[in-house]
């Protein structure tokens, strides 16, 4: 499958701009074994450029998590004919979260479309109203979706989540936002200060302040094959939300703690009372006893984990490792 078969040719290589004040708009889409629509994804933004945001400059960077399959070299022939296609290509899988805001901090627009994925579900026709509230002053403009093209089950599931999220966390994040936001430079570097091994892009945005204006929209179904980000990774990633920006949990355990043991006196309070009286001859309470030691040690097995989980994200900080590794890169300044 050749690309230069399903790509017009172009012969746009890296010029100056034809005025000084021509804006260049970053955009960037994280990929792992998407052959089928890689092509829709360059096209899509080639074909919006071209026509209604004309008066823009821009740059397409695909973040390429070491896939396995023919997307990469797809992408290269793509790159090799238009410079504004540009490819990072890590040594291995860091995961998607990793690997977007990698791609996010290699850009250099004025603007940045921090997440465009590769099947379209957050759809690329939209990017023209985003720049509109750009232009009108607002530093974050941020996709919600207010309608979502798959199963009830997974759909109730999201929903739930993310207004349990915007209830937990101490940042104003509005539900139904993702990372499809349109960010101005000045937003991006304050995002840089935040020193976070686990980065959770759609509530940084929100954390470093800004004005910001949601836009609602429809998210599609996938045109071609099925999702990469597996249901274990779906629930890694938004534990890691809830972790990162919210300690209402560790507060919960605290206070369920305080409860339990606020009953467990009044409890025993109630049978010294009762036995004193006579109005209980004798307790027996060895089912009691059993059910109440199994019910506590999960109680306390579930709240160590959630510390747990705390603690594993301090390590991970501490660490101070990279996002990810970098194999190469492709049609970045001094390169390809």
């Amino acid at each position: 499958m050749e690309a230069k078969s399903l790509l017009e040719p172009t012969n746009s290589r890296t010029k100056a701009p034809e005025h000084a004040d021509r804006k260049l708009i970053s955009i960037v889409t994280p990929f792992y074994n998407e052959e089928d629509s890689i092509v829709d994804c360059v096209e899509s933004i080639r074909a919006i450029f071209s026509s209604e945001l004309s008066e823009y400059d821009y740059e397409h960077i695909f973040c390429d998590n070491c896939s396995t399959d023919g997307t990469l070299s797809i992408l290269k022939k793509i790159a090799s004919e238009d410079p504004r296609v540009k490819i990072i290509v890590n040594s291995r899988n860091f995961g998607i979260l990793k690997n977007t805001y990698n791609g996010v901090l290699a850009t250099s627009g004025d603007a940045i479309l921090l997440f465009l994925p590769v099947d379209l579900q957050d759809p690329p026709e939209l990017l023209p109203e985003l720049l509109r509230y750009w232009r009108d002053g607002y530093e974050v403009v941020y996709g919600m979706r207010a309608q979502r093209e798959e199963h009830l089950i997974l759909k109730s599931a999201r929903k739930l989540y993310y207004r349990l999220l915007s209830r937990l966390t101490y940042v104003n994040y509005p539900p139904d936002a993702g990372d499809f936001q349109l960010v101005d430079r000045k937003v991006l570097d304050a995002m840089r200060r935040i020193d976070d091994a686990q980065p959770f892009m759609r509530l940084m945005t929100f954390d470093v302040g800004f004005r910001s204006k949601g836009v609602k929209y429809t998210w599609r179904a996938r045109k071609h094959g099925k999702s990469r980000n597996q249901l274990s990774h779906m629930f890694g990633q938004g534990l890691n939300g809830i972790i990162s920006f919210s300690g209402a949990p560790v507060r919960i355990a605290l206070l369920c703690g305080f409860a339990i043991s606020a009953l467990s006196v009044v409890y025993a309070f109630a049978v010294m009372v009762l036995t004193l009286t006579g109005h209980v001859a004798t307790i027996s309470g060895v089912p009691t006893i059993i059910a109440a030691l199994f019910f506590f040690g999960g109680v306390q097995l579930f709240f160590l984990g959630l510390i747990g989980e705390y603690i594993v994200a301090i390590f991970n900080q501490v660490r101070k490792k990279p996002l990810v590794i970098e194999r190469e890169r492709i049609n970045f300044d001094g390169n390809g």
